[in-house]
């Protein structure tokens, strides 16, 4: 991608997104409460409240599924702009097959926006029942880990066929590893670990949308330099909707992005990593993401095979909250974590 010729129109772009969802945010908030579609109390009605409940229950009533917002007007507006940019003299530069790009950005951004639709809902309106280590609501874990790993490996096997992704680069050493017909079922473990990563990570106000902010920002100088025109173009105007909704979103929270948004997300910050190439980069750029989900696993191991928890609480960010850090100072140095990462990142991906 050009970026002197092309960069006016992508900033345009994004502050279109911008002021489209400005306009469009607070009519939504009003419509999920007049539906209802709020964030429910967890904690047991008798007996002792976990502390995760005691620490998360006041947050109940606030309209849950901002996600839904954000997907369809990047949907709608890159249905919209990206078929006329050439017509604005923009010259379209692809890394990839054009068909074949834009049906892995659709499919991906709205199948596992849909998957989390289906989630909050069912966590919304559906009756809570006995788990593993207390009260459960929503879809199961193996039905939705299921469903996640179908649509990965859909969207791995697209990569790998019809965009001839096979090889991943590793920096530092500057070796290239070709591996075949197992780059399927690394790219759909890559795209299941980001999903569920960033769906971790989103439990304090403003900490996902905000690292998400920072990740696109640096994934956005990645993709024009990969000469990646409909990419460059699709995450400008994401950025321009998680900017408006982060407003909403910092502390305290008038609005969340729900599984819809959580799942669709990190879905698409992973497809995002795999066709630019740069997956050491979409590790250490998402490296919060996936320290959140470590600890996560590293608290489900202790449980399960220690029979005893390793921290606090987790994830991570609620295991400071339970030290007693206030929240809006977990998620803002969280952010400048994520910052320095993203320099990091896109340093490693320029050598």
């Amino acid at each position: 991608m050009n970026i002197p010729a092309n960069l006016p129109l992508a900033l345009g772009l994004l502050l279109f997104a911008f002021a489209i969802s400005s306009l469009l945010v607070v009519p939504f908030i009003d419509f999920l409460y007049k539906l209802n579609i709020v964030r429910q109390k967890e904690a047991p009605k008798k007996g002792k409240v976990p502390l995760f409940d005691k620490l998360h229950d006041k947050k109940a009533g606030t309209p849950t599924g901002g996600g839904i917002l954000l997907i369809a007007i990047v949907t709608l507006l890159f249905s919209a702009i990206f078929p006329l940019i050439s017509y604005l003299g923009v010259f379209i530069e692809l890394s990839h097959s054009l068909k074949y790009e834009l049906l892995i950005i659709f499919f991906t951004f709205i199948s596992f926006g849909l998957l989390g639709l289906s989630d909050d809902l069912i966590k919304i309106f559906g009756r809570a029942r006995q788990g593993a280590l207390g009260m459960w609501i929503g879809m199961s874990r193996f039905q939705k880990f299921s469903l996640q790993w179908i649509l990965a490996l859909i969207i791995a096997f697209t990569l790998y066929k019809f965009l001839g992704i096979q090889i991943v680069h590793i920096p530092f050493i500057n070796k290239v590893i070709d591996m075949g017909l197992w780059y399927i079922p690394f790219a759909a473990f890559v795209i299941v670990f980001f999903t569920n990563a960033f769906n971790i990570t989103d439990g304090l106000d403003g900490l996902a949308s905000g690292l998400l902010m920072i990740y696109l920002f640096a994934f956005w100088i990645i993709a024009a330099g990969n000469l990646d025109t409909p990419l460059s173009i699709f995450i400008a105007l994401w950025i321009g909707t998680i900017i408006s909704f982060l407003y909403f979103n910092v502390w305290p929270a008038r609005i969340f992005l729900g599984d819809a948004g959580a799942l669709s997300f990190g879905a698409m910050i992973a497809v995002i990593g795999l066709l630019t190439g740069n997956i050491a980069a979409l590790f250490i750029i998402g490296g919060i993401f996936a320290l959140e989900a470590a600890s996560s696993a590293i608290q489900i191991f202790g449980w399960r095979v220690l029979k005893r928890p390793i921290f606090p609480l987790a994830p991570i960010h609620h295991t400071f909250l339970a030290m007693g850090w206030e929240e809006p100072k977990i998620v803002m140095r969280a952010w400048l974590v994520g910052v320095i990462l993203a320099i990091f990142g896109l340093w490693l991906a320029t050598i």
